[in-house]
């Protein structure tokens, strides 16, 4: 008898169990079509925004030219004011070596401290 019972009971669990899954099959059924008609509207909607296309426009070749002038300007400024400071400092060093070796020079043979 208790055996019944407990099957009478699976049964209706089993029967509630399949209810609420038909359910669901059918709401998410729903959503699906909802979802579709909107993506429908959405398609052949006649509020999309149409944008007029305007054709690609290089830069004047003109300004392309001067553009490079001017870098190129600059570089040759550049490479000048390095070359010149490369020669600036090779003579302020070349002073200072000859006046190094005169100093030293002097105070080796001339600078005597005899008494």
């Amino acid at each position: 008898m208790k055996s019944e019972g407990v099957d009478a009971k699976r049964l209706v669990a089993r029967h509630r169990y399949n209810e609420l899954e038909r359910r669901e099959r059918e709401l998410r059924q729903r959503e699906v079509e909802i979802r579709l008609r909107e993506m429908e509207a959405d398609i052949y909607a006649d509020n999309t925004p149409i944008y007029k296309t305007v054709k690609h426009q290089p830069e004047n070749s003109q300004k392309l030219l001067t553009k490079k002038v001017i870098l190129a300007g600059k570089l040759l400024a550049i490479g000048v004011a390095a070359l010149v400071a490369v020669k600036i400092a090779s003579i302020v060093a070349g002073i200072i070596i000859v006046t190094a070796l005169t100093w030293i020079s002097y105070k080796l043979f001339f600078d005597s401290k005899k008494p």
